[in-house]
């Protein structure tokens, strides 16, 4: 530990201890939460399966920069640079699209073993592994429609692909002995108005019953559903809008998944935190960073960053929600953007932490909103990057910005000969 790093985490865990904030206690329980990386950040999506398919499902990467990963070598090459400027033990989410196999399959035939290599790779990491079934991308989702489509072919191929995908989260979870997370989300919808709005549903409600019909063990996997209020080819109507996922999740007692971008533009999921989890067991969030519709921007250390921190926080609810990340910037250094969004979340856990949670509430109990509001607007300037430096510091990486120029020299040494 540097001396500068130290003496100024001793004057900041002063001046925290002052007004009842624990800063060592803080960071060991910061210590304790794991963020999923998400592998498609790497790669712009594409995948390992079908690299000639072109994106599709309201799916967009926009920009072209240089050195995205083309074999699931490079892919876990540039995870393990990215995880080496991260502090703490996480965990990676995958698409069932990246799969490491040789052999030629389709999404209904994938399995366990399709994936060795990655689970061979997050024991050596020390990872646990989330998954993802991928639902677009693939000329069974041509129509717009998946799950929820009219014709039992299609329908019956998702489904398949859903289950097996279920399958293949049991098996991440046994071998690593952590839970994994299946996020199970659909672009389903139309683009200009529909007649029925309910037989989509009511399909989509009886696949999902089907897939999962074969419980799993909730010690090694948990399943999550995701809305979403529109997408690109389906802005007029949503087959899993917030209504559907959120009522699945509830009444079929599986967790729902609150993706930042995946609301009306005035939204925010921090405030949707604590009513969901009021209902569901489980919460998983996919957090991202949406500029006037679901861009997913690389997240940065906003308001609502903050906002969805102080939630889990204040409401003691981070050991029932999953932490996901879901960005896919192409336009600037893809490890830069896991590196950046990844600790900008553990930086807004942290600032979460260093408030005197106990203190606000019974301020606000009280009908002092007085202290409540100075103490907040204080909390905004009080030595917060003190204790960001010396946990990193604490964690072994690197200081600040100083990864930065590991990054660059990675991205000649690298990324620009790929």
């Amino acid at each position: 530990m540097t001396q500068e790093i130290q003496q100024a985490y001793e004057l900041a865990k002063a001046a925290y201890a002052k007004i009842g904030v624990d800063t060592d206690a803080a960071i060991e329980a910061l210590k304790k939460i794991k963020i999923s990386l998400h592998c498609w950040q790497g790669d712009d999506v594409n995948g390992f399966l079908f690299q000639d398919i072109a994106l599709s499902g309201g799916i967009q990467t926009t920009g072209n920069y240089p050195g995205k990963a083309q074999t699931p070598d490079q892919l876990r090459q540039d995870i393990e640079k990215a995880l080496s400027f991260i502090p703490g033990k996480h965990k990676l989410s995958l698409h069932a699209i990246y799969a490491d196999t040789d052999e030629k399959l389709d999404l209904d035939t994938i399995k366990p073993k399709h994936f060795e290599k990655w689970v061979s790779w997050a024991k050596e990491q020390g990872l646990g592994l989330d998954f993802n079934p991928t639902c677009f991308s693939h000329p069974m989702a041509d129509s717009g429609f998946t799950i929820s489509s009219a014709d039992p072919k299609v329908r019956a191929f998702w489904i398949e692909h859903c289950k097996r995908c279920r399958v293949i989260a049991d098996y991440f979870g046994r071998e690593l002995d952590q839970k994994c997370v299946t996020n199970f989300w659909f672009p389903d919808g139309y683009k200009d108005i529909p007649v029925d709005r309910e037989g989509p549903r009511y399909r989509m409600m009886t696949a999902l019953d089907e897939v999962f019909s074969v419980p799993m063990d909730p010690k090694y996997s948990l399943d999550a559903l995701e809305s979403k209020v529109f997408g690109i080819g389906a802005e007029s109507y949503t087959v899993g809008s917030n209504e559907f996922a959120l009522g699945y999740a509830t009444t079929r007692k599986k967790a729902y998944c609150l993706d930042a971008g995946h609301f009306h533009p005035t939204e925010v999921i921090s405030d949707k935190i604590p009513s969901v989890l009021l209902y569901t067991d489980e919460l998983l969030l996919h957090v991202s960073r949406p500029v006037r519709w679901d861009s997913d921007h690389v997240v940065i250390l906003d308001d609502e960053l903050n906002a969805i921190a102080q939630s889990l926080v204040r409401g003691n609810l981070i050991e029932r929600t999953h932490i996901g990340l879901d960005f896919f910037d192409a336009s600037i250094n893809r490890i830069a953007a896991w590196v950046i969004g990844t600790r900008n979340m553990i930086k807004a856990l942290l600032k979460a932490y260093l408030e005197p949670t106990q203190e606000l509430k019974e301020a606000e109990l009280n009908g002092d909103y007085t202290t409540r509001l100075a103490m907040m607007e204080e909390l905004k300037s009080y030595p917060f990057g003190a204790v960001w430096d010396y946990y990193c510091e604490l964690m072994g990486v690197p200081v600040r910005e100083t990864w930065l120029k590991d990054v660059k020299e990675y991205e000649q040494d690298v990324l620009l000969k790929r």
